[in-house]
């Protein structure tokens, strides 16, 4: 963002959450020449981290390898380096948007413009048992050390819910050489973002690893003395754990702003321009839900490329006067058992196939839509699926692009 013309009056920059956007937001900031006051607020004892490794590579390390320590994962560098005021251990309580100013559980901050990256927490699994010692989420760094530490050949992991993260944290366990039953309400493993002919394949690839997968089935109650031992589910069996891992999903974390008059709509409810009801006030990440103009609906998405994205357009319109709506094309990948999965777009109920083989072989799906390409997903196909990557932004006419090598399959 070249030469651009920051907006007047605008010397304190207040960022709530300590999250990658937080520190996206930072430095595009400082990226763009504003040396006015910036200041993240996290209610986590650590800085800005990137969550991801914590379900990969973080998790599937044994304890004691020199990873406890969560600096290789920071994506903001010293805050002194970037003139940061960084209040870890502090927790949002409310705003008051009439006089620009964020309470805190220590102390009051005032700001010009705020960033609302607070993110998401992890929706809690409802069942008799659940507050037992070894059920958890996966959310923080301190949750995937406790996980990380009961890891060991021959736990018996529960995991619920076979999503993006589910699927991670299965592939992790096995890595450890845990046994791990997969938990799943739904028919197939990410039916509703990759669509039932890829699903039925990462069923086989959870399977192919000695996963056992056990789909539309429930979690009914969770048994221990103390501790979790059983899980009982839906089906009338029941399953040995040592540890229980949910995953069924997020909800943003926006209970802190009621009365600010900042509208909440599963998500901070923002303008094309990430910005909320109330002016000055954006947000940025999982707790951002805007129409997004790649494809003309309300969004809401959780995915680690895309904040970044979101990161550049909260600083052009919160601090310059060049302000831009923010279109974003959906990507996201994924590592299950050393295989990469991406998914580019969206899917669509047109798809179209390419590669055949076994549940480990690489492939490609194309989803398409009213005529044009919407999506794609590949596993193990970064090359192919990356050169489709301008043709999706663009919604590009199926029949332009429309591919039919030997050995391509159609729904």
């Amino acid at each position: 963002m070249a030469d651009v013309e920051l907006v007047d009056g605008i010397r304190r920059l207040v960022i709530v959450g300590a999250s990658l956007g937080a520190a996206r937001v930072v430095e595009e900031a400082r990226r763009i020449g504003f040396d006015g006051e910036i200041t993240v607020i996290g209610e986590e004892p650590h800085g800005p981290y990137d969550r991801p490794p914590l379900t990969k590579e973080f998790l599937a390390k044994e304890s004691g390898t020199g990873e406890e320590d969560p600096a290789p994962f920071w994506h903001l560098p010293d805050p002194d380096s970037q003139d940061v005021k960084l209040f870890t251990g502090t927790k949002a309580i409310s705003l008051d948007s009439r006089n620009r100013r964020v309470r805190t559980d220590k102390w009051d901050i005032d700001y010009d413009a705020l960033v609302i990256a607070v993110g998401a927490q992890p929706r809690p699994l409802e069942v008799d048992g659940a507050e037992l010692d070894g059920v958890t989420t996966l959310r923080t760094l301190d949750q995937a050390r406790a996980i990380r530490a009961s890891l060991e050949p021959g736990a018996r992991v529960v995991v619920v819910g076979a999503g993006f993260i589910g699927g991670e944290v299965a592939s992790s366990a096995r890595a450890r050489g845990a046994e791990v039953t997969l938990v799943e309400a739904r028919e197939l493993p990410l039916v509703d973002a990759v669509g039932s002919l890829v699903a039925e394949r990462l069923a086989y690839l959870h399977r192919q690893y000695d996963v056992e997968l056990l789909t539309h089935t429930k979690v009914r109650r969770i048994r221990g003395q103390g501790r979790a031992e059983k899980v009982s589910l839906s089906d009338g069996t029941t399953v040995p754990a040592d540890l229980v891992i949910v995953g069924i999903g997020v909800e943003p974390a926006t209970a802190w702003l009621r009365g600010s008059g900042v509208a909440i709509s599963d998500g901070v409810a923002c303008s094309p321009y990430l910005e909320s009801t109330v002016p000055g006030v954006y947000a940025v990440g999982d707790v951002a839900r805007w129409v997004n103009p790649w494809n003309g609906r309300s969004t809401r998405m959780e995915h680690w490329t895309s904040t970044g994205e979101q990161a550049e357009f909260v600083v052009r319109n919160a601090l310059t006067t060049d302000r831009r709506p923010c279109s974003i094309t959906p990507y996201f990948w994924s590592e299950w058992y050393g295989h990469k999965l991406q998914l580019l777009g969206e899917p669509a109920d047109q798809v179209e196939l390419i590669g055949h083989g076994g549940a480990t072989d690489p492939f490609l799906a194309q989803y398409r839509y009213d005529g044009q390409l919407v999506g794609a997903f590949g596993f193990d196909r970064t090359g192919p699926l990356m050169k489709l990557r301008a043709a999706v932004a663009e919604r590009l006419s199926w029949q332009s692009m429309l591919r039919r090598p030997e050995g391509t399959a159609r729904t």
